[in-house]
């Protein structure tokens, strides 16, 4: 439950982990674009704000800057601004929220802002100490200490280490909160950067550890090595002493892959296997897996959609987001299963694969998170929305068994860290009302008790959880959460905060924030989450029913629900809101494009707008695989029949939106909220806007920067909705 998006994906490098029914309807959206959205493009003029692409151009930060003091004005000048940003920042600055824990080494290593560390510190301590009520961290790493010695806005974005037992790493910083970042070798032992160690220059990178003195890199290295989308498809391996320009050229992709570049992997296991894999990025969802071996790279035999997870006894760990029958065999395997693959049989044969099943999907249990201990592999799932968590070993004679864990009904459950060097895990617990709790398994003796467990961050005894069910234009059943005061009147007066993602395969599950919950729920608003097509709350086919011209039904499944609050009349839509952010951002574009008298409120954060030129900004390539393509005549018509920014029409009355961006977010770019603010201020039409500098793709590079967004969000939201 938080106004903090999920945003679109970008790929994982090692320390850095991005997330992610069938329940599709018997209904299908009729063939050909023209008809598959509910407004028609209209005959296409030239874009008069295409001048507004450049991002750091000197009018154009002019412009920026007398929206932004507009804005500012009216919202940071409101009597509710001040103790709402005062209440966000006390939240997330407080002692008391979770310290989330990561194993390195046998230690326990955290990353933490507040009042004092802004830009944050990486810090450890023992487990033992770390049970205790007041742990002793050891600063390891101070990033405020580090940004005013090299005079930047650093903005922490993970250590990515030599796995098990080492304590040589690679810090990575981004200046703003980019996504392109620097990254510099730093050794946890001495707390010190290693001098003359490895130091790569700001871009967008994949980097992992071949040996101690040997890294596998993918960067630009010059014409001819990123793709069009702006992402690396070159590898070199890089030899320590050596100069970057010298490193051998490891593996290469082609300039028209359009995924998210090409990523080096070097799995290792507790029993001493190694497999370096490459992922070479294809498309938004597909890629080819190679496996180094002495004769070179050697093309796997798996299906595009599948994913590479780890690599435990031997056994490479594989999940498959598509029906797959291996070659030379009679047995399929369903999407969304996991399976595992021998190593020492894939190094002899990479076509004819052996895969044994480690969890099959059922119509209603999908596969969420995976991560792997020293002898156990661990796996959650959603069934039907509902947590549940799985511990698996490999028998003797080549079978999975499990045994689930005893997690708590009607919570997220997610797994946190594991030990690569013994057999303890963090699985963590939470729901809408319920804060954040640690369970600490060890899956050698089976225990599994509670760690630690943070204090309610805002009053909720007032307050009730309900999961609904709305249907979908086709008949496709869509469930929904929401969360109100349990003397709530259903006489459509409830001030009410709708939002959803609906894209990239990505879970929205209940969370507690206590952005939310102190700023919304105390003040009497209800909020709901809505789990529509194109997320993975429903493994891959839920996703895939919204790819591409099926669009529409996503739109189709938010709107739905907003009709069934107004139908049990929880609201009304002058009660209504709706925020999203990123792919989210898109999907409060084409609703408020789609039904703007549906909605008084609507926040619409670094969103993608124009989805005639999405991909040629920033990384806009890449996502073809979820959205389409401008070049197939079908796919282009049905994106200009759903683009917010092609769609807004001058005779149209439109709610008042806020439309909020950031001009370091080199993933989606604020490009796409100027043009469509720009279009609305053409058209006469009122609108708030806040651009930001720092933030990435994200709402502020430190806490002060996200509180004071979060209250002018809210500050808006209680002016349209509760004032």
């Amino acid at each position: 439950m938080s106004m903090y998006f999920t945003g679109i994906s970008v790929r994982r490098v090692a320390t850095l982990i991005v997330i992610a029914a069938s329940a599709i309807g018997t209904g299908s959206l009729p063939s050909g674009a023209q008809q598959s959205g509910p407004n028609q493009p209209s005959s296409e003029q030239p874009d008069k704000y295409i001048w507004l692409e450049d991002i750091h151009g000197e009018r154009q930060m002019d412009w920026v800057k007398a929206e932004n003091a507009r804005t500012a004005a009216v919202l940071e000048k409101d009597s509710h601004f001040a103790a709402l940003d005062a209440d966000a920042l006390k939240v997330l600055d407080s002692p008391e929220r979770l310290a989330w824990p990561g194993f390195h080494n046998g230690a326990i290593f955290n990353f933490w802002k507040d009042a004092e560390h802004v830009r944050g510190i990486v810090r450890r301590t023992t487990l033992k100490d770390y049970l205790t009520a007041e742990p002793k961290w050891e600063t390891v790493l101070d990033i405020d200490a580090l940004s005013k010695a090299d005079d930047q806005s650093w903005v922490y974005q993970g250590l990515t280490c030599l796995e098990p037992e080492n304590e040589l790493c690679l810090l990575e910083l981004s200046a703003g909160g980019e996504d392109a970042s620097t990254l510099r070798e730093f050794d946890l032992r001495t707390g010190k950067f290693v001098e003359g160690g490895f130091t790569l220059p700001r871009g967008k990178q994949n980097v992992a550890w071949e040996d101690k003195d040997t890294l596998l890199v993918a960067r630009d290295y010059g014409p001819g090595t990123m793709s069009e989308a702006g992402y690396a498809i070159t590898i070199r391996e890089w030899k320590r002493g050596q100069p970057l320009e010298s490193a051998k050229e490891f593996f290469r992709g082609d300039v028209k892959d359009n995924g998210y570049g090409d990523a080096p992997d070097v799995l290792r296991d507790a029993q001493g296997h190694k497999a370096v894999i490459v992922d070479r990025g294809l498309t938004t969802f597909e890629s080819e897996h190679y496996l180094m071996t002495p004769a070179g790279p050697k093309k796997l035999g798996l299906p595009r959609k599948a994913y590479v997870n780890a690599l435990l006894d031997g056994q490479l760990i594989v999940t498959l987001n598509e029906d797959w029958t291996p070659k030379g065999e009679t047995k399929s395997f369903v999407q969304g299963s996991v399976v595992s693959l021998a190593l020492d049989a894939l190094e002899k044969d990479q076509v004819r694969l052996k895969p044994a099943v480690v969890f099959s999907p059922t119509a209603q249990e999908f596969q969420q998170d995976l991560a792997v201990t020293k002898n156990h592999l661990l796996l959650t799932t959603l069934d039907h929305v509902q947590g549940r968590a799985y511990v698996y070993s490999l028998g003797r004679d080549g079978t999975w068994m499990r045994k689930r864990l005893p997690v708590e009904e009607n919570q997220t459950i997610s797994l946190g860290s594991a030990s690569p060097t013994d057999d303890r895990f963090f699985v963590s617990m939470e729901g809408f009302l319920t804060p954040p709790s640690l369970m600490l398994g060890d899956a050698a003796d089976g225990s599994f008790v509670l760690a630690k467990s943070q204090k309610p961050q805002f009053d909720s005894s007032a307050d009730v959880v309900e999961q609904l069910q709305a249907t979908s234009k086709d008949g496709t059943k869509v469930p929904y959460f929401v969360v109100h005061r349990k003397d709530m009147r259903n006489d459509g007066s409830n001030a009410t905060l709708l939002t959803a993602y609906g894209g990239f395969q990505i879970a929205n599950t209940p969370s507690y924030s206590a952005i939310d919950g102190k700023l919304w729920l105390e003040h009497g608003g209800v909020f709901v989450l809505a789990n529509i097509r194109g997320g993975g709350e429903f493994g891959p086919a839920w996703h895939e029913a919204g790819l591409k011209t099926h669009r529409q039904r996503i739109y189709d499944d938010f709107y739905a629900v907003a009709e069934d609050l107004v139908a049990r009349k929880i609201t009304s839509s002058k009660k209504l809101g709706i925020v999203g952010g990123s792919n989210g951002g898109l999907l409060m574009g084409v609703e408020f494009t789609q039904h703007p008298e549906m909605w008084k409120a609507v926040v619409i954060q670094v969103p993608l707008l124009d989805m005639l030129a999405f991909e040629h900004l920033s990384a806009g390539a890449s996502w073809v695989g979820e959205y389409g393509s401008v070049s197939v005549p079908e796919e282009r018509a049905f994106l200009a029949s759903i683009s917010p920014y092609n769609q807004l029409k001058p005779d149209v009355h439109y709610p008042e939106p806020l439309i909020f961006t950031t001009t370091k977010d080199d993933r989606v770019g604020p490009v796409h909220a100027r043009k469509f603010a720009a279009r609305m201020e053409e058209f006469h039409e009122p609108f708030f806007y806040d651009e930001i500098t720092e933030g990435g793709h994200g709402v502020g590079a430190d806490n002060k920067q996200e509180a004071r967004t979060l209250a002018e969000n809210y500050t808006y939201l209680m002016m349209k909705l509760l004032d």
